[in-house]
């Protein structure tokens, strides 16, 4: 029988429970870094499919090479000087050379260079066998995971997230020989903890998924095993005629809880309906890992689903424990939320003086002041709401930051910390507050993460930058700034935030103005106040290039906005991140011009001259000099752009001025053809520099386009 020259390759690591937050994500780094392997070892192969279940990570290679194709050889050796001595008799260094080519010496040639004869080595080096390499490659995958702690188990040493107690790799029926994390592969898997507790062989590596779901009562893929519990939920929520509440991200960490899903409706007492909504979800989904479900109007039900890892006979029995869980917890939920109520936000504010913010920055009584005094004095900035008043305004901003943190200190809080603000709301609603107070509790800790909705007030907008701006001046004047991927403080996150909220709601701030201000409020006093409000400046527009770079610019796509457009634009340094933001817009509308790239190119010859010139660039311009129709008609042209260039770079209507710049093309080229700008005449070679400073002044108006290449 001929053996064909491919074969499918299966390896399995079988452990313990692995982190169900983190499968996903060692399953895709195991599958890279195996297929990277291959890859650098030459062995092709055909599709792949990889597996992640609780207790296994998996991959099948289709139609891998059995062999490796011998590879053509050539190496260069010592210097023939250095390889054989008076005598001609090779030395130490000519052996050592040959050994390591598997020849002997007589058998190396001699290449002949301007430098000198060297030995030389010409071959063909044999392929190895898949199998031989695999362990290997699979063992280097292994220990290229991102695992922060690796743990030991038993007598051994082997080291991995959790314990292995099984290895499969398999050549189609033949199983590849390693030990592998203490084990040693062979063609048996395992299925279900207790619907199937005994080994499986498996015939074949192609068998390994079939096998596992019908013989193992496992689903081994994250994907299938995901969509199956997508659809048992949402079956079992219609059930009751309802709909279930189905997060992404639950919805993936239950994946990585189960291998044989199945879904269980249960319910608790109607009148924990009467618990903020929030506090519902969070204990059902967050604390559970239960799906609430939902009526056709979008109200919660009394109910929710769960997904069990057991099919079990009496499911009613499964159900009952699992409501038993439910139900003293949303019970201490009301209670919580009962007793809290009984203590106004307000009253609460001195206690903040027993909770540290940061040690040299005092308690976050203190930096409730701190952000209510900044807030203060930066809310007629963010003001664009006629229908306020602008004392009133202010007012709301002071007292919603001297209550932002009180409700820290609530039961409710310190039971589900996700809460903290929302629950603030809550409070404040019935304390009395003013409803941009209560909102602005809540919504200044928007936006959460990446993709997060923004502060929809005013009151919360200030709120959320002030808050925002007395952290990043705090911690680097303390000198906590993050370094490399250390950030306990969340800055980068912090910065983000910010520019966010100033770019996407269009607010116009001049970043530097309160950035200094949170510099003089803390109780850390820098020895140089400016140098550090110019170092958070720059750490906060730094984060605009993620910002623009990664996609998370609304308008703008990954990979849109290039380094040398945010450096054109960077280089203006404008102190609104808005003003930046339109900027940037206006010259990626401007590239898109067919003038463009002749511009681009003109100007950066325009700095490249004026750089380069012995003398300094007079700022008048003498027509009365002009000996070419090409410069008069330049000068008249940029003349003429000048007429409205000051009113529309007022409006910022950038993308306007570009445009308008764009018709300098035609005379612009027509000048630099007809026209030598360092001509030895000196008045003649000042006025065109003068002529030349005076466009490349029109064009840094908005950005340094010769910054863009073509």
């Amino acid at each position: 029988m001929t053996t064909s020259a491919t074969a499918d390759f299966l390896v399995e690591i079988g452990t313990e429970e692995l982190p169900p937050k983190a499968l996903r994500r060692l399953e895709a780094a195991f599958a890279d870094a195996t297929l990277g392997g291959l890859r650098d070892a030459g062995l092709g192969h055909g599709v792949t499919e990889s597996f992640a279940a609780p207790r296994r990570l998996a991959l099948l290679v289709r139609d891998l090479d059995r062999q490796q194709t011998d590879r053509e050889v050539e190496k260069r050796g010592p210097p023939v000087t250095v390889a054989f001595d008076d005598a001609g008799q090779p030395t130490r260094a000519a052996q050592a050379f040959a050994d390591g080519c598997g020849v002997a010496v007589a058998e190396l040639e001699r290449q002949s260079t301007p430098k000198g004869e060297w030995l030389y080595f010409r071959g063909t080096k044999a392929g190895h066998p898949a199998a031989e390499l695999l362990p290997d490659i699979v063992d280097g995958a292994l220990a290229s995971l991102p695992i922060p702690k690796r743990m030991r188990w038993g007598a051994g040493d082997a080291e991995f997230v959790r314990p292995v107690h099984w290895v499969v790799m398999l050549l189609d029926d033949q199983v590849v020989h390693a030990e592998l994390l203490g084990q040693a592969a062979a063609a048996v898997t395992r299925g279900h903890r207790f619907h199937a507790p005994d080994p499986i062989p498996l015939g074949r590596a192609a068998d390994y998924q079939s096998a596992l779901e019908q013989q193992g009562s496992v689903v081994p893929g994250f994907a299938a095993r995901r969509e199956r519990i997508v659809e048992l939920a949402s079956a079992a929520a219609a059930s009751i005629d309802g709909e279930a509440v189905l997060h992404p991200d639950v919805v993936d960490e239950v994946t990585a809880l189960v291998e044989w899903p199945v879904a269980l409706a249960g319910r608790f007492d109607p009148e924990f309906l009467n618990l903020p909504e929030e506090v519902l979800i969070s204990t059902l989904q967050d604390h559970q890992r239960y799906f609430p479900v939902r009526d056709a109007d979008g109200k919660l039900l009394p109910h929710f689903i769960t997904i069990s890892n057991l099919d079990s006979r009496d499911q009613v029995q499964v159900r009952a424990g699992n409501e038993r869980v439910v139900r003293p917890r949303l019970a201490d939920a009301a209670f919580f939320f009962d007793q809290d109520r009984r203590t106004a936000l307000a009253d609460r504010r001195d206690a903040l003086k027993q909770v540290v913010f940061e040690k040299d920055l005092g308690s976050l009584f203190d930096k409730s002041a701190r952000v209510a005094q900044l807030g203060h004095d930066i809310a007629a900035d963010l003001l664009h709401d006629a229908s306020f008043d602008q004392t009133v305004f202010q007012q709301w901003v002071v007292r919603a930051a001297h209550l932002a943190k009180t409700d820290l200190l609530t039961s409710m809080v310190g039971e589900f910390p996700e809460l903290q603000g929302r629950m603030g709301y809550y409070y404040a609603v019935h304390d009395g507050e003013q409803p941009a107070v209560a909102r602005a509790i809540e919504e200044q800790y928007l936006p959460r993460h990446a993709g997060d909705r923004l502060p929809a007030t005013p009151t919360g907008r200030v709120l959320a930058v002030a808050d925002r701006l007395d952290t990043l001046a705090g911690i680097f004047a303390v000198g906590k700034r993050p370094t490399g991927n250390k950030d306990p403080f969340g800055l980068r996150r912090a910065a983000l935030g910010l520019l966010r909220i100033l770019v996407e709601d269009g607010v116009e701030l001049d970043l530097r103005k309160p950035l200094a201000q949170a510099v003089e409020l803390q109780p850390m006093k820098p020895a140089d106040a400016g140098a550090l409000v110019e170092e958070i400046f720059a750490f906060v527009m730094d984060r605009l290039r993620a910002y623009y770079r990664d996609g998370l610019a609304p308008g703008l796509a990954h990979g849109a906005v290039s380094a040398e457009v945010l450096e054109a634009v960077r280089a203006r340094n404008p102190s609104s991140p808005l003003d930046f933001h339109q900027r940037l817009t206006a010259v990626q509308g401007f590239l898109q011009l067919p003038e463009a790239d002749s511009l681009a190119q003109a100007n950066k010859r325009i700095a490249n001259i004026l750089r380069g010139a012995d003398e300094q660039a007079p700022d008048a311009v003498r027509p009365e000099l002009f000996e070419a129709a090409e410069e008069r008609e330049l000068h008249e042209a940029v003349a003429h752009i000048l007429g409205t260039h000051a009113e529309r770079l007022e409006r910022r209507d950038y993308a306007a001025v570009l445009t308008e710049l764009a018709a300098l093309r035609a005379p612009v080229d027509a000048f630099f053809d007809g026209v030598m700008v360092m001509t030895d005449d000196d008045a003649l070679r000042g006025n065109r520099l003068a002529l030349l400073k005076r466009l490349r002044h029109l064009f840094l108006d908005v950005a340094d386009l010769s910054l863009i290449p073509a």
